[in-house]
Formats: structure tokens, C-alpha cells, sequence
């Protein structure tokens, strides 16, 4: 698949080019949607694609807005934009149903489409899911000084074992992600739902897949917890265990 960019203007990030992969095929159509500061050459992004294309399916891969070859800086990022910029993608560059499998942070953006193209999103599959990530998995972790740098500085720098890096944390994510969290009230998706998650994840507790299928209106969800796995889930056999989830949403959703 070649790298193509879609330029549009999103109400959050201005004027924007997002990087692209994308292959025709059959559908319910297939849009992976990455974890957060990760990217369209990830290795379980490359699985589905290379899934996609011995299957002649529909595959679509983006960069979000400040991360891989998409345009912006990473830390001018929101949910809101973020979601919005979803929703762009999928409705501009995908036609019919479309079957979405989100990673992580991914994860949390590809229940917020479902809820934002009922029409659109037939089934979804999800890995590690980063549900209200800003408040359950930032804020409500930060230390007070972590929080007293958020006032003083507008933002506190985080490590990662995922990113060498790291990644800034602004107020302004935190802020703007309060008003786009799910696991409050009951979840109004009603389509098939694969959820896999390790049990050994230190970046997202496997209690909050739980908390979304006890909360989520859909009669079909599948929960798939790993004893041994952690929050990346890319061994051999866990790519695997996506792929079957991935194929048996196909099944379902046919």
C-alpha cells in the first residue's frame, strides 16, 4: 500500500494533511485505528493490512493528527479533535459498513466513532481499550506534583517503557477529554464487540474492558482476557488470537 495524505479542515486542528494506507477489496470494509504516539507501520496495523490483502478486503490505515507522517504537533492534540478527525477519515475515505479495530488509545477512538456512525460501523474489535483514557489512566494517576506542574506549566511530561520518549501531557487534553467519556452511563452501541486484553497490562487495567461490557447496550461482545499478556499484545500467538477475532466478526457480521 502507498502513502497517500487527505487534506481537509478539522474545527479543532485547522487545516490538516493525515497520512494514509489504504486497499480496495470486499467489505464490511476493515479500519485500524492505532494506540496513542503509535502509527500505521505498528506491527499489529501491518497484520491486519497484510490479513486484509490475503482476505481482498477493504483495509484502511491512518496516521492520527501529530503522530507518524500525519501533519501537527502531538501535544496540540484533543479528544475532541482526535475524534472528529475520525469520524473525517472514515466517512471520506471508506464507503459502507465497516468493521473497526482499535489499539489502545485506538481502542477508545473506535468506540467513540460507533457511537458518533451507528449507520457506519458494523462491528468492533478491540485491543487493550484506553476507555476514557485522560481521566482514568491520566488524571486520576497523577501525583500532586504532576498535577501542580499541569497549573504551573500547562503540561507534565510522562514516561513511557512503550515510547524512549515519552510524550507530554497537556491541561488542555485533560480538560477537553472530560467531556467525551463513555464508561459513565450506559453505552448506547448495539453491534458485535471482541475485546482482548492481557491481564498483566500495566498501562490499562483490564477491569475497565470489563466495566465497558457491563455497561455497553450490545447483546454480542466477546471478552478475551490474556493471564500472561501484557498491554502490547504483538507475540506471535497474540497477533494470531486478533486475526481470529478479526475473522469471526466477519462471520457474525455478514
Amino acid at each position: 500500500m502507498s502513502l497517500s495524505f487527505l487534506e481537509y479542515n478539522n474545527s479543532h486542528f485547522g487545516t490538516q494533511k493525515i497520512a494514509y494506507r489504504k486497499t480496495n477489496g470486499d467489505g464490511p470494509g476493515i479500519v485500524f485505528l492505532p494506540g496513542f504516539k503509535s502509527d500505521l507501520t505498528g506491527t499489529k496495523a501491518q497484520a491486519v493490512a497484510q490479513w486484509a490483502s490475503h482476505h481482498n478486503r477493504d483495509c484502511l490505515l491512518f496516521d492520527y493528527f501529530g503522530h507518524g507522517a500525519s501533519s501537527g504537533d502531538f501535544k496540540d492534540g484533543t479528544i475532541s479533535g482526535w475524534r472528529e478527525e475520525v469520524t473525517t477519515i472514515i466517512k471520506t475515505l471508506t464507503e459502507g459498513p465497516q468493521i473497526l479495530i482499535g489499539s489502545s488509545f485506538g481502542g477508545y477512538m473506535a468506540s467513540l466513532a460507533a457511537l458518533d456512525l451507528k449507520d457506519r460501523i458494523a462491528g468492533l474489535v478491540l485491543v487493550a481499550p484506553a476507555f476514557d483514557m485522560t481521566e482514568r489512566l491520566m488524571w486520576n494517576t497523577f501525583s500532586d506534583e504532576d498535577k501542580a506542574s499541569l497549573t504551573r506549566d500547562s503540561f507534565v511530561h510522562r514516561g513511557s517503557e512503550y515510547d524512549d520518549e515519552g510524550y507530554p501531557i497537556t491541561e488542555a487534553l485533560i480538560n477537553d477529554g472530560r467531556a467525551h467519556q463513555i464508561l459513565n452511563d450506559p453505552i448506547d452501541i448495539n453491534i458485535p464487540i471482541a475485546i482482548l486484553h492481557g491481564q498483566q497490562d500495566d498501562a490499562v487495567p483490564w477491569a475497565l474492558s470489563s466495566e465497558f461490557a457491563e455497561k455497553c447496550n450490545s447483546r454480542h461482545i466477546e471478552l478475551f482476557f490474556l493471564k500472561s499478556g501484557d498491554h502490547r499484545l504483538s507475540n506471535p500467538h497474540e497477533i494470531s488470537l486478533l486475526l481470529t477475532a478479526l475473522d469471526r466478526m466477519l462471520e457474525t457480521t455478514a
